[in-house]
């Protein structure tokens, strides 16, 4: 069985819940490329982290979801969600597995690839939509727009990047796949 990410359901609106998130560790990967190529040139690095490939030799158990969020997003004052335009243009993406909640920042170990780094993801308060299918741009494109344009009429503000998060593998039937977008918003 698969850990998942915890969070906790604060509320629930048309079309997305308020969920609060713990702050969790993250092994991430910094890559150019397109929406859906992104995801592939990371998983490599991120998976021989998690199979031993760091200093400890320590194996880490694989964890739900795999996220992925446009690099350098979450370092600005966000007013509206930031999100990859359709047709799949280049940029740069963080790819992130999140690490098992048994670790603390002294345990997690260090990376020997030095593409892959780790750090803590502070508490946040986050808007959630669900759904199934393909990972596509245009699925996830489609269900951000529509996901910042219900938090903002439900008077909430965004706080960062949009997230793309993914639940299964690759060979589960698409759809059978748990696929969210995630926006965080100012409390």
């Amino acid at each position: 069985m698969t850990e998942r990410q915890p969070y906790r359901v604060v509320a629930r609106h048309p079309g997305y819940e308020l969920r609060r998130y713990p702050p969790h560790l993250v092994a991430e990967v910094r890559v150019e490329g397109d929406f859906a190529t992104a995801g592939n040139e990371a998983f490599r690095p991120l998976a021989q982290y998690i199979g031993g490939a760091n200093r400890s030799r320590r194996q880490i158990g694989m964890t739900a979801p795999v996220v992925q969020v446009p690099d350098g997003a979450e370092k600005i004052e966000m007013t509206t969600p930031m999100v990859q335009e359709e047709g799949d243009r280049p940029g740069c993406w963080l790819v992130r597995f999140v690490m098992p909640a048994s670790f603390t920042a002294a345990t997690l170990p260090e990376p020997e690839d030095p593409r892959v780094t780790t750090r803590e993801i502070p508490e946040q308060l986050v808007a959630a939509t669900r759904f199934s299918g393909r990972w596509t741009t245009r699925a996830f494109v489609e269900r951000a727009t529509a996901l910042g344009r219900a938090v903002t009429d439900n008077g909430f503000q965004p706080a960062g990047a949009v997230r793309y998060a993914r639940y299964d593998q690759p060979w589960k039937p698409w759809f059978l796949r748990r696929n969210e977008v995630l926006l965080p918003v100012v409390e």
